[in-house]
Parts: C-alpha cells; structure tokens; sequence
C-alpha cells in the first residue's frame, strides 16, 4: 500500500503546486495566501508518504482529498482534478490493501513450506 500511497500523494503535491502557480495568475487572491495554503497541503503530501502505515494516515490522506476537491472554489479546474485524485487515492488504498495481503499471505505459504520440507 506504501508505494501506491506515496505515488499518489508525491503526484497530488505536483499537482497542488502547479495549481498554485495558475491560481495567482487567474485569481483575486494573493501570492502569499496562495503559497501559504499550497505550501502546507504539498508539505503534508510529502510527510504522509513516510507515515503511510501509520494509524490515520490514511484518514488524513482522504482530508487532503476533500481539500484538494475544495480548492475548486478558488480554481473551479480543481473540482475535477480534485475528484480524479480523490478516485486515485481510493484505488491507491483499496488495492495497496490487496496487493499487502497477497504479500503476507505468500510469505506465510513460504515459510510453513520451509518449515514442513
């Protein structure tokens, strides 16, 4: 689930940063207000990617979903982008989960085949 996660999160942090560069130009609101939001929701996108497995870090990552889908009030491209990311992300989980599972299951096939050979 982690590189799925982190893929998803480290294209989204793209995403926010070339949509903040737009937005000070289609916008009325300021730079600062822009880079200061943007800033906060890239960083947070490049910290969850280290915290991924950890308890919340996927309720947090639904968050900055909802945020990103939000941002479409300032940049109305946002409503869009924000729910293909929001549809990334799901599939990010739902199949990282999956993919974690098939994992553990193969290890555990292994090693009670070393065990009984």
């Amino acid at each position: 689930m982690r590189t799925l996660c982190s893929s998803t999160l480290i294209g989204e942090a793209l995403l926010i940063m070339f949509a903040a560069l737009v937005a000070m130009r289609l916008t009325d609101v300021s730079s600062g207000e822009i880079w200061t939001v943007s800033g906060i929701a890239m960083a947070l996108c490049i910290a969850l990617c280290g915290m991924i497995n950890r308890p919340g870090a996927v309720q947090i990552g639904w968050v900055l979903q909802v945020g990103l889908i939000a941002s479409g009030f300032i940049l109305p491209t946002m409503f869009g982008l924000g729910v293909v990311f929001a549809g990334l992300w799901w599939c990010s989980v739902h199949y990282g989960r999956k993919v974690d599972e098939f994992k553990a299951a193969r290890t555990a096939a292994t090693e009670a085949a070393a065990v009984h050979a």
